[in-house]
């Protein structure tokens, strides 16, 4: 017969558990828009947890707000990363990049909205999407497949058209999602320098397969 899990182990998965709880009841509220109003009493019952239990975790609502974004989109990161793993080309991992999110509108939208009511603040943050554009743009300027340009600059006229192809999506959902995506990829390549027949091409390429937690 198996022993008992030691009762440090139990502690650690509730917490664990709590957290979870209280990070998927932020994303919830924020993408309804209602951080503003929200109460921590809200918040933790939205968990179903104990008013005590927020403290325990998080020191102030602000807090768990900004951990849950920051937490959802480092997570479409990683998966974006091991998607795309193989590929060398950095236009083609710029272009799935910039597809794969413009998918999470559909897949993942109560993330995307949060996306859409925080994007200044997100563009040029430490972790999740930004980094990891900036870095496949670096590669393609160091390269040569991309034009000399000021990576922030660039960076920033990406997460532009980003957020726009996201509001599409939400706001005209009689679009083709895919189809819209991967015209403005096209546009983004060009605007990096890539002649025009080249950048059809490569904004065609298939998508992998990336599989990301619930939305």
């Amino acid at each position: 017969m198996s022993s008992p899990a030691p009762s440090g182990n139990r502690n650690e998965r509730r917490r664990a558990a709590t957290r979870r709880a209280l990070v998927r009841a932020a994303r919830q509220i924020l993408a309804e828009g209602g951080e503003a109003a929200a109460s921590i009493q809200l918040i933790a019952e939205r968990a179903d947890v104990g008013f005590g239990s927020f403290y325990n975790h998080f020191a102030s609502k602000v807090e768990l707000f900004d951990v849950a974004v920051a937490e959802a989109l480092e997570e479409f990161g990683r998966a974006f990363d091991e998607g795309l793993s193989g590929v060398e080309d950095p236009a083609e991992l710029m272009s799935g990049g910039f597809r794969l999110a413009a998918r999470m509108a559909d897949t993942h939208p109560q993330v995307m909205q949060v996306l859409r009511r925080r994007a200044t603040g997100l563009l040029h943050a430490d972790t999740g999407l930004g980094p990891r554009a900036r870095r496949d743009l670096e590669h393609g300027i160091a390269e040569g497949r991309f034009a000399r340009v000021d990576p922030v600059i660039a960076l920033a006229a990406l997460g532009g058209a980003m957020l726009a192809l996201v509001e599409l999506r939400f706001t005209r959902p009689e679009l083709d999602g895919d189809a819209a995506a991967t015209d403005m990829a096209e546009m983004v390549l060009r605007m990096l320098g890539l002649p025009h027949e080249e950048a059809v091409e490569v904004a065609g390429r298939p998508l992998p397969d990336v599989v990301v937690g619930p939305g």
